[in-house]
């Protein structure tokens, strides 16, 4: 992860961001009571994996985002190598 280099009033990089964790809070965080420091990563860090390998979205035409990810890397190879 990258610190967030923006100028006062251009906080553009941060939208994407501050939207994943408004997902996080709303899909695994409110309504639920973590007893331990752990036990919040634990969900953090499962909800990513998750999100990214088997979280279907409708803005990447009903993919994963590693699925999207994938197709992109493997059409930019056939691409350059022509």
């Amino acid at each position: 992860m990258i610190q967030s280099m923006s100028r006062i009033a251009k906080c553009i990089d941060n939208g994407p961001m501050e939207g994943f964790w408004g997902i996080v809070k709303r899909e695994r965080y409110y309504g639920r009571h973590f007893t331990s420091r752990e036990a919040l990563v634990s969900m953090i860090e499962e909800y990513i994996t998750y999100y990214n390998g088997r979280r279907l979205q409708r803005n990447l035409g009903i993919m994963t985002p590693m699925e999207k990810h994938e197709r992109l890397f493997t059409c930019s190879i056939k691409t350059a190598s022509r």
